[in-house]
Formats: C-alpha cells, sequence, structure tokens
C-alpha cells in the first residue's frame, strides 16, 4: 500500500472509529436501558403475582375454615353452600376420616387440585387449601377443602393485575393458558426455559422473559414477558448517520493524502540515491513546514554522514585488530586471568570507556571481580575478605541484578543507600554472560565445578561491566551491542577453561566410583611422602580388598558387582576425612591415604570401615518388588610411613602385604604391615597445628582441609570426619 493509501486509511480510521464507537455506544446504551426496564417491570409483576396467589390462597383458606368451626354436619353442609354462593371459593368438599367424600357443592373444577401449601405436583387445575376436622376432644374427623379454578379466566385477571402478559405451564413446559399473542407463543416458551431463577432472558422478536413459581406459597409454574420499548427506527437512523460520516471522510482523506504526499516524492527519490550509494544527494527545501524541515534535516544529516563513515572506518579496523589479539589469546592459552584482562581492555576500547572489571560468579551468590581496569582501589586478591577486591552480592545493586536477572542495563549512576559496594560513576553499561554446561545433566558422583549443587546447567557466569564512558555521553545500543560481542567471548573463555578442568578431573577419576583412579594414586603417594618428609608428619596407607567379589558377580551378577563396588565407595567417603584421598586401585582393591595419621588413627579408621561395610549388607535390584541385600566383608593392610617402608611405592607394597595377612587370617579383619628392618624404634609424630595444604603443582585435591579435623592431630583423634566433597 502506498503512504497515499496508507495516510487515507488512518484517517478514516481517526474519523470514523469514533462515529462507530459512539454509534455502538447508543445502541447498546439504549438496549441495557430497554432491559434494565423490563428487568424492573418483570419484578415487580413477580411481586404481584405472588401477592395475587398468595391472597387467594388466604381467601380459601378463611373459607374452609368457616365450614370447618360448624359442628353440626348438615348446618356444615348448608355453610358449604353459602360460602361458594357468597364467593368465597368456587367448590368445597368435606370428607370423613377415611377419605370419603361426606358433601360437595356443586360446578366444582375440574382436577387436578393443587394444594397453596403443597409441593408442585404438575398440571394445574384448581387451587385448594385443605383444613382438618376434629371434635372437642381433638379427634379426627375428615377435613374441608376450599377450591378456586385455575382457568383462562383467573390467567387474564392475573395479567391485568400485573400489567404483563402471563403463561400458565403444565410439568412438561407445555403451555395452559396464556394471554400472549399466539405469533409470540413458541419464542417465548423457548425462552422460558432460559430464565432460571430470578434470570430475565430475551426473545428473538424483541420481548423479555421471566418465570416466577412454582414454588412453596406460590405453586403455579408461570412465565412473565412484556415487550421491547426500543424506538423501531433507531439502528437505521444510526446507520445512515454512520454512512454520511464515511462519505465525508473518505472525501477529506484523500484530498489531504494528495495535498500531503506531493513533496514526500522528491524525498523518496533522493533516499533511493543514498541507499544506492550516492551521499551527494539533496533535497531542494520548498517550504518551511514539517516537510520542509524533513528535507533540510536530511540534507544535514547526508554533510555529517560522510565524516561518520570515515570515523567508523576508523573504528571498525581498530575494533578488528583487538578481535584479532582476542582470538589469538582464546586460541593459545587456558590462563583465564589472561584472556579475560585481553576481553576487559578490548570492550574498554571498543566502547570508549574509562573503566571496566569482569566479574564471576562464586559458590555464594557473589559477584567477584576477577579483572578490573582503571577502578582505583579495586583490584582482584587471593584473599576474598580483602576490602579492596570487588564483591557485590546477587541481586543488589546495577551488577548484581544483572546477574539475578540476565538483562543488561545501561543507564546513569544514581548512588545506592545503603551502599553496595559497587564503584561509583557517571554513566554504566553492564552485560551478563552464561554458557551451557557441557556435560548436560549432572551425573552421579560427579559435582558442578564451580561447587553449586543446586546452580541450573546455563546459570549466569558473571557480569562484564564498563564505567564512564569518554566524552560524557551516555552509553548508548551500539555499545551495548558491543559489549555483549565481548561477553559471549568471556563466556567462551570461563567455559573453555571449566572443560579443561573438567577433562583434567575426569582423567584421573574412576567412572563408576567416582574415587581417584590408580594413576592418580601414583601421583598422590609421591607428593604426600615428599610432604611428611618436608613437615616431619607421618602417612598412613590401607590397602581395601572386599571378601569373596568374585561370588557377588557369580552370585547375583555383574550389575549386583557394581552396585557393591559404587556404595563401597560412598561407605569409605563417609567414614574419611575431606583431606584423606581415597582411590580404585582396580577391581575390588581400593587404597585410602590419610596424610598425618599415625598408626593408631590408621586402626581407628580401618576399623570404622570393617564395622560400616560388615553391618549393613548392600541393596541390590532383585527380581522383585524387595531390592536383595548382599552381606559385604572387607580386608584392609595397614602401612604407615616412614615406620614401615622408606618410600612411596615401598609403603604401598607394605600395605597389600598386610592385606594378604589379613586374608589369610580368615578375612573381614585388618593386619598391620611389620616395622621396617633396620628402624630402632618407630617414628614420632611432630604435633603442628595449621591444616596441611596442597602445593601448587595444578593438580586438583579429592578434598579440601578439615580446619577442626586438622587441629585434633588426624584421624587419630576427633568426632567423625565430614564426608569427602570432591572426586566421586
Amino acid at each position: 500500500m502506498t503512504l497515499r493509501g496508507r495516510l487515507t486509511v488512518a484517517f478514516l480510521v481517526v474519523v470514523l472509529g469514533p462515529v462507530l464507537l459512539g454509534a455502538f455506544f447508543v445502541g447498546a446504551s439504549l438496549s441495557a436501558v430497554d432491559r434494565s426496564r423490563a428487568t424492573e417491570r418483570l419484578g415487580l409483576a413477580a411481586a404481584g403475582v405472588r401477592t395475587s396467589v398468595d391472597a387467594l390462597c388466604q381467601q380459601l383458606r378463611a373459607a374452609a375454615d368457616a365450614v370447618a368451626l360448624v359442628a353440626d354436619p348438615v348446618a356444615r353442609s348448608r355453610a358449604a353452600d353459602q360460602v361458594v354462593g357468597r364467593g368465597l371459593a368456587t367448590a368445597v368438599v368435606i370428607a370423613d376420616a377415611a377419605g370419603r367424600t361426606t358433601y360437595a357443592t356443586a360446578g366444582g373444577p375440574a382436577g387436578p387440585w393443587q394444594d397453596c401449601a403443597g409441593a408442585p405436583t404438575g398440571r394445574v387445575g384448581a387451587l385448594a387449601v385443605q383444613v382438618r376436622l376434629r371434635d372437642p376432644t381433638g379427634a379426627d374427623l375428615g377435613a374441608v377443602a376450599a377450591a378456586q379454578p385455575v382457568d383462562p379466566a383467573f390467567v387474564a385477571r392475573l395479567a391485568a393485575v400485573t400489567g404483563v402478559d402471563v403463561t400458565l405451564l403444565d410439568g412438561p413446559g407445555r403451555i395452559t393458558h396464556t394471554t400472549e399473542d399466539p405469533g409470540v407463543r413458541a419464542a417465548v416458551l423457548a425462552a422460558a426455559g432460559q430464565a432460571v431463577g430470578d434470570r430475565v432472558a430475551g426473545t428473538g422478536d424483541g420481548r423479555y422473559v421471566r418465570r416466577v413459581g412454582p414454588a412453596p406459597g406460590q405453586p403455579l409454574p408461570l412465565v412473565l414477558s412484556v415487550p421491547a420499548r426500543r424506538p423501531p427506527v433507531l439502528f437505521g437512523a444510526l446507520a445512515a448517520a454512520v454512512a454520511l460520516a464515511a462519505l465525508l471522510a473518505v472525501l477529506a482523506a484523500w484530498r489531504l493524502a494528495r495535498v500531503t504526499t506531493r513533496p514526500l516524492v522528491e524525498l523518496a527519490g533522493a533516499v533511493d540515491r543514498v541507499a544506492q550509494g550516492d551521499l551527494t544527494a539533496r533535497v531542494p527545501v520548498r517550504s518551511r513546514d514539517e516537510i520542509g524541515r524533513l528535507a533540510a534535516a536530511f540534507n544535514r544529516m547526508m554533510r555529517e554522514t560522510g565524516s561518520y563513515v570515515a570515523a567508523l572506518t576508523s573504528s571498525r579496523d581498530q575494533l578488528r585488530n583487538h578481535l584479532v589479539v582476542l582470538g589469538d589469546t582464546l586460541a593459545s592459552t587456558h590462563d583465564l586471568q589472561r584472556i579475560l584482562r585481553v576481553i576487559l581492555d578490548s570492550a574498554i576500547a571498543g566502547a570508549g570507556a574509562r573503566a571496566g572489571a569482569v566479574l564471576l560468579l562464586d559458590g555464594h551468590g557473589v559477584l567477584v571481580g576477577q579483572c578490573v581496569e582503571g577502578l582505583a582501589g579495586r583490584w582482584p586478591t587471593d584473599d576474598p575478605a580483602d576490602p579492596a577486591t570487588l564483591r557485590v552480592p546477587v541481586g543488589t545493586g546495577v551488577v548484581g541484578a544483572v546477574a539475578a536477572t540476565g538483562e543488561p542495563v545501561r543507564g546513569r549512576w544514581t548512588a545506592p543507600d545503603p551502599p553496595t559496594g559497587e564503584p561509583t560513576c557517571e554513566t554504566y553499561v553492564a552485560v551478563p554472560f552464561a554458557a551451557p554446561d557441557p556435560r548436560g545433566p549432572e551425573r552421579p558422583g560427579h559435582p558442578p565445578l564451580d561447587g553449586d549443587p543446586a546452580a541450573p546447567p546455563s546459570a549466569a557466569l558473571g557480569v562484564l561491566a564498563l564505567y564512564d564512558r569518554l566524552g560524557g555521553h551516555e552509553f548508548d545500543d551500539d555499545d551495548l551491542a558491543t559489549l555483549r560481542t565481548f561477553a559471549g567471548h568471556a563466556a567462551v573463555a570461563v567455559e573453555n577453561v571449566r572443560v579443561h578442568e573438567e577433562a583434567q578431573r575426569l582423567s584421573l577419576t574412576d567412572p563408576l566410583t567416582g574415587l581417584w583412579n590408580y594413576r592418580y594414586l601414583r601421583e598422590s603417594i609421591r607428593r604426600e611422602v615428599e610432604r611428611a618428609n618436608r613437615f616431619g608428619r607421618m602417612l598412613s596407607v590401607l590397602a581395601l580388598d572386599l571378601d569373596r567379589f568374585k561370588h557377588v558377580n557369580d552370585t547375583w551378577g555383574h550389575a549386583a558387582g557394581d552396585a557393591v563396588l559404587v556404595e563401597f565407595a560412598r561407605r569409605v567417603r563417609g567414614v574419611i576425612r575431606e583431606v584423606d584421598l581415597a582411590f580404585r586401585q582396580g577391581g575390588e582393591e581400593f587404597v585410602v591415604l590419610l596424610p598425618e595419621t599415625d598408626a593408631r588413627g590408621a586402626t581407628i579408621v580401618a576399623e570404622r570401615l570393617g564395622a560400616v561395610v560388615r553391618d549393613q549388607p548392600v541393596p541390590v535390584d532383585g527380581h522383585g518388588d524387595e531390592p536383595l541385600r548382599v552381606p559385604v566383608t572387607v580386608s584392609i593392610g595397614i602401612a604407615v610411613y616412614p615406620d614401615h617402608a622408606a618410600g612411596g611405592q615401598q609403603v604401598l607394597d607394605a600395605a597389600d602385604d598386610a592385606l594378604y595377612a589379613a586374608k589369610a587370617a580368615g578375612r573381614d579383619d585388618y593386619r598391620m604391615a611389620p616395622v621396617a628392618v633396620g628402624d630402632p624404634a618407630p617414628t614420632q609424630e611432630i604435633p603442628v597445628v595449621a591444616a596441611t595444604v596442597s602445593p601448587p603443582d595444578g593438580l586438583p585435591r579429592a578434598g579440601a582441609a578439615d580446619p577442626a579435623g586438622a587441629a585434633q592431630g588426624g584421624a587419630s583423634s576427633g568426632p567423625h570426619p565430614p564426608r569427602q566433597s570432591r572426586g566421586r
């Protein structure tokens, strides 16, 4: 559609919209008023019907009471004739105690008679009231019934009293008597089926219908209706007015669109030339109205575009160089700090900012500044408690809100109350970055690398923030888009480092039990022996072997055997401390290293391991609903460095020999290796008060040192140690 067509349509919408809405409002208002008045009339008519029926029932009760008060049967018959003669009732029937009629006036109405106080029974021929006859002693002598016919005359009287049309229905919903015109009876009957309770329904020919009864005190099923009182030519007049307004609006819109679009043709031609690359295109300014100002602005824009193109070309080349450096850094190193520094410097240069920071989410819901540039007194340190470290809780301040919501923000800085720990600035822009977990759903025994088991696979990794754009202007959407690009690179860098660490960890762990594997055992025994020599400490080694494990596989299957191995590894982790290391050497053979633990502490751990394995059979899946419980025991060999061996491999061999001794002694027990030949006495452990700290050798640890456990002197004393937290 052309601009002229759109302007015409817009003008018609603006003009005809209120006209159509006004016509609809007038029609709807008149209909609503008419319905409200009809509802009110029907409500008053319903009240009048109830009053009339109630008055008739009271009259019949009075007539029946007058007859029942006469004691003599002959006089009672004459009283019944007098009641009928005076018009108080159409018929009176006297019955004895057995229900047989003893006297009835002539000309009684046809049945069925409906008792005024009884429940509705269907079709009604007459309304009746029954009074019991009793002697002075209270004995039942029979009953007196007074009746009044419910006929067309009765229905006509109700219509005259209420001022509405009245229809009497029988039980199944058919018309018995009515004052309705024959042409509308079917519509009224259909609408009556929709009128439930006090609801008013409408018919297609403009009538309003309401049902009254049957109910206690008013047992007649009646339908009341009134005609609508809308003006007959209302909608025709409204349609004519709308048509006239539409004709005038079309003429005015065509004229206005023609005058407005003529000067825009020249502007459209100039824009086409610019789209084809001609930045010298200009538009003649022919007036001083909005179109003239648009033409002048177009000419000014084209003059400034040339300078902008040159500046953008220079900025593009600079940004391209930064991206080349960033790509080379990502491809050549896994040093996260170096990568983040290159990303931050490139982002600051690309957006023209004074300062910036890269914050990563730690395991406690706090954003910690890993790389900071241009912020006085702010730099990342190894001590989390250092006040110089930039730390912002998630959900607090600008960068905290970005990490919590995942939405980038930009704007002018407003100092929060209370302070959040963020740097003060004039303007800011902050973008979150996140990356999916390449491992997919978490696997049993392998916690997330960030230490937060509750973190979702695609949780936020951190925030990239820039402060104070050079030149005093606020950061714009282009800066936001640029920062998104660098945030994406930061996410890739962090994720690559996490994947690298995960690959390193997987290469050192057993895939079934989650314990460290034989390869890491060789490296760990060397490192722990060196540490024991350096600090004058002792190292205990436990060699463990599940007794008769081949019988478990042969009896319950290899799946049950795997379940036993997994459960055994879990129980081992539950007994040892966090500073201890557990390994699966192969098959059903395991090794536990207990740093800073003497022979007494090692025997305590061995006793605990034997008890926790022996006392609790391992549940495995069976053929029925109940799991099978497999009894398992373990044999343990203990060796202590340097009491039982002079090197790492030797202490392992000593523990293995002790294990064979435990097996030969009947299994389900532990044995201590003999003291090495040539040693005059066992080495005495030198007390220390600080926990052992892993050297910076780059290798992962199976668990961090527990301060409480270390201060107590290892596994030989203190309460039950905490579980191993990593390497599962």
